[in-house]
C-alpha cells in the first residue's frame, strides 16, 4: 500500500516532519510506533518482517544507522518500504543515536535528517530508491553462496550443542496445556502473518487447536480475537495486559539459566516456565508442541523458505532449521493448511437442506393423486439423502 506522507504546509522547510521513535532493536522500536512516526532504528540487512510492520505502522519514515542492505546477501525489507512510498535513509551512522532524542519531531529530506524546524542537520545518510535498491540487491546476489557457507557452518555448530535436545528432548520443560494427539497452532508476527490467520480461520473453528503465540505472535492472536493458550519466547513484544490474560507462559533462557524477562514476568504476578536454549522463540515452540505428542503443527509468520532463513539473523535460524526438519511430517505452513483444510457440512445447513426437502415432501403429496407411489420415490430420495450427508462427513 502507498502511504499519504505528512509534508509541512505552514514552513517553507522541506520533507517528511514526524516523531522520532528512537531504540537500537527493532523488536522493542515496533510496538511503540504509531502513524506518521518517524523509526530510528540499527539493523545490518533490514529483513521483511521488520518492513512489514514498518508499512502496517504507517510510519512517515525510516532512519537506519546501519545499511540496509549490506551485500551479504539480498535481503527482501529495502524493497517492500520503497513500494509503499515510505522514504529510508540508511547508513546514517551511530552517532544518531546521540543526536535525536526519542519523542522529538524530526525532518527528513532527501539524504540530511534535521529537526523539525531547523536546517541544521543531525545526521546524513544514503536515501533509497527503488533504482538503488534494485542495483543493490543485484550486487548482494552474489554473496549468497558465501552465507549458506556460514549458514551451513552454523547449523552444524547447533547440532553439537543441543544434540540430546533435538534427539531425545532432555531439557524441554513441562507444560499444563494439554497437546497430546491435538493440533497446534503456532504464531509469530511474521511474514503474512495476518492474512495467514484469516486464511485458517474455518480450520481454528472445525478443530480448537492449541494456540501457542512466540512474542508478538501472542498480541497477533488477540488482534485477530482469539485467546492464545501458552505464550513463549523473550517476551519483550509482549505487553503486561497480554501476560496477565491466563495464558501459560514459557520463557526462553540462556543455557545458564539467565533470562532478561524473568523478573519483569515476576514482577506482574505472572507464573513463568524457563526453557533453557541456545535455539530462537521459534524453536522453543515448535520443540514444546513435539515433546508433548502434538498431532500436527501449525505455523504462521515463521520461517519456510531458504530466503526468509537467510533473511534475518543467519546464525540464530540455523537451529530453526533443524528444529523444523524435527518435526518432519507434522509440520505444515499456514498457507498450505489453508488449501486442504476442507470445512465439513455445519448441522445448521444440514437442518435447513432437510427442512426445505419436507416442505418439498408435503407439496408433492398435496398435489398427488396417489399418495403411495409418491411414498415410494420419496423413500428412495430419502435414502439419497441420508447416503450423501453421511459421506460428506467422512
Amino acid at each position: 500500500m502507498r502511504l499519504a506522507l505528512r509534508r509541512r504546509t505552514d514552513t517553507a522547510l522541506p520533507g517528511v516532519i514526524g516523531v522520532a521513535r528512537v531504540d537500537r532493536r527493532a523488536e522493542a522500536l515496533l510496538p511503540r510506533l504509531r502513524r506518521g512516526d518517524i523509526a530510528v532504528l540499527d539493523q545490518v540487512d533490514l529483513d521483511r518482517a521488520t518492513a512489514d510492520a514498518l508499512v502496517a505502522a504507517e510510519v512517515a519514515g525510516v532512519v537506519n544507522a546501519s545499511p540496509c542492505i549490506s551485500g551479504r546477501y539480498p535481503t527482501l525489507g529495502p524493497e517492500i518500504l520503497v513500494k509503499a512510498g515510505v522514504p529510508v535513509l540508511d547508513a546514517a551512522g551511530t552517532d544518531v543515536f546521540r543526536q535525536v532524542k526519542d519523542g522529538t519531531r524530526v525532518r527528513l529530506h532527501e539524504q540530511l535528517l534535521y529537526p523539525a524546524e531547523s536546517e541544521d542537520p543531525l545526521a546524513e545518510g544514503r536515501l533509497q530508491t527503488a533504482d538503488t535498491v534494485a542495483a543493490q540487491l543485484m550486487e548482494a546476489k552474489e554473496g549468497l553462496s558465501t552465507q549458506l557457507e556460514a549458514f551451513a557452518a552454523a547449523t552444524m555448530e547447533y547440532m553439537k550443542q543441543e544434540r540430546t535436545l533435538l534427539l531425545d528432548g532432555v531439557g524441554v520443560p513441562a507444560v499444563q496445556t494439554p497437546m497430546t494427539g491435538r493440533h497446534v497452532l503456532v504464531v509469530a508476527r511474521g511474514y503474512d502473518y495476518r492474512d495467514d490467520l484469516v486464511g485458517l480461520r474455518h480450520y481454528i473453528k472445525e478443530f480448537r487447536p492449541v494456540l501457542i503465540g512466540i512474542d508478538g505472535g501472542a498480541e497477533a492472536l488477540v488482534e485477530a480475537g482469539y485467546h492464545p493458550d501458552l505464550i513463549v519466547g523473550d517476551l519483550h513484544a509482549v505487553s503486561d495486559e497480554i501476560l496477565r490474560g491466563g495464558a501459560e507462559v514459557v520463557v526462553r533462557a540462556d543455557q545458564d539459566g539467565r533470562a532478561a524477562a524473568l523478573e519483569r514476568v515476576q514482577d506482574i504476578g505472572v507464573d513463568v516456565i524457563a526453557f533453557p536454549t541456545s535455539g530462537t522463540s521459534e524453536d522453543v515452540a515448535l520443540l514444546l508442541a513435539d515433546a508433548h505428542g502434538a498431532e500436527l503443527v501449525v505455523t504462521v509468520g515463521t520461517h519456510a523458505t531458504l530466503l526468509e532463513f537467510l533473511d534475518r539473523d543467519r546464525a540464530g535460524t540455523a537451529s530453526t532449521f533443524l528444529v523444523r526438519l524435527k518435526l518432519g511430517g507434522k509440520l505444515v505452513d499456514a498457507k498450505a493448511a489453508s488449501r486442504l483444510h476442507r470445512s465439513r457440512i455445519s448441522a445448521g445447513a444440514l437442518l435447513l437442506l432437510v427442512f426445505v426437502t419436507l416442505v418439498a415432501v408435503g407439496v408433492i403429496f398435496a398435489l398427488a393423486a396417489d399418495g403411495r407411489a409418491w411414498t415410494a420415490m420419496i423413500a428412495g430420495w430419502w435414502d439419497q439423502l441420508y447416503a450423501w450427508a453421511k459421506g460428506l462427513g467422512q
